[in-house]
């Protein structure tokens, strides 16, 4: 397994300018100014400038990283309008990563973000040697296979993520990652002679490591082994959905559309039927996952971007590690694959 690039970076020391800790004050009372230089040493890859990865590049700016380069092949077109914020009406046709380009830079001046537009495929591993996360949004299962095993080799953080309608999903492949974690104990106080003893809360930061499974756990994950069955009576047929609409990506190589919707319907039912023939999820389920919608958008790269700012700063545990908001119950909940 490669080194953990992340951690190389806590140790650099890197300081902040006059203007750079004006801009981030709000964010290092927040989080501390350790946190935040972290951050300013941070290079980050956004691929897939849809609706959601529009909004984890927003956050992600704003954060005060080093640097985002936001990778795509896509043109832009009118469906985008449904939760792409970046890329301007007068984009229509023109590749998305660089019509966002404009909005993006506006939103913070002291990050250097830049696009490519070659096909994600040609990238090799002196590509993504560059970054220390990776952020995959809209591709099939191969491919975010590929990438994150390059990942593994390079020590790189890797994030598959993607929305349809209003479902939405996550998966962080984290490797064995170090973080510190605020335990919170009891400190007994100076009491005056015949008094009681009084005790106040105190946070203790202690450094803890966990291990988080590679993309290829998800792809083994048995959605009908009876431990998973308890688990979908708590949180629902997230999980199946997600198998169903990676299934229908891969085999008819694009994703459900509403221009055709009745008949992805079907298609999507008979995937169901195929893979866990005795779940619950219904066909009204099915037929919400046309687009991405701004709302779900919103929560998913809300939730994907926090979770490279603990990743970068090393501070609090990760999800781990398959994160499924749920259109049913408009609500997000944390799925453990390939854990002990």
């Amino acid at each position: 397994m490669g080194q953990d690039k992340t951690e190389d970076k806590n140790e650099t020391g890197v300081e902040l300018t006059e203007g750079e800790t004006e801009l981030y004050d709000r964010q290092i009372r927040l989080w501390g100014l350790e946190s935040q230089k972290r951050l300013r040493t941070a290079k980050i890859l956004i691929s897939g400038l849809n609706g959601l990865g529009a909004e984890v590049t927003k956050n992600i700016i704003l954060s005060g990283v080093s640097s985002v380069k936001l990778h795509d092949v896509q043109l832009v077109t009118e469906e985008d309008y449904c939760s792409q914020f970046l890329a301007a009406r007068q984009s229509l046709g023109k590749n998305r990563a660089e019509a966002s380009l404009g909005r993006a830079r506006a939103l913070n001046p002291m990050v250097d973000i830049s696009a490519d537009t070659q096909p994600l495929k040609e990238k090799t591993a002196e590509f993504f040697s560059a970054f220390d996360v990776v952020v995959i949004n809209g591709q099939s299962n191969d491919e975010l296979l590929r990438i994150d095993a390059i990942c593994q080799d390079l020590g790189v953080k890797f994030f598959a993520s993607d929305v349809w309608g209003m479902f939405g999903f996550y998966f962080a492949s984290l490797q064995q990652h170090s973080y510190v974690e605020d335990v919170v104990k009891f400190k007994e106080m100076e009491a005056k002679p015949n008094q009681k003893p009084k005790f106040e809360k105190v946070a203790v930061p202690f450094q803890r490591e966990m291990n988080y499974p590679a993309y290829s756990a998800w792809i083994d994950f048995d959605i009908n082994a009876a431990g998973y069955q308890r688990q979908l009576k708590k949180n629902g047929p997230g999980v199946v959905l997600l198998s169903v609409l990676q299934k229908f990506r891969t085999t008819y190589k694009r994703d459900p559309s509403y221009k055709t919707r009745e008949a992805d319907i079907v298609l999507l039912q008979a995937i169901r039927d195929e893979l866990a023939p005795n779940s619950t999820l219904s066909n009204e389920s099915l037929g919400v996952l046309f687009a991405q919608i701004s709302p779900a958008v919103a929560v998913v790269g809300g939730v994907v971007a926090q979770e490279i700012i603990k990743v970068v700063t090393g501070m609090e545990a990760p999800h781990r590690n398959l994160f499924i908001f749920d259109p049913d119950t408009c609500a997000g909940y944390v799925q453990a694959i390939g854990v002990n």
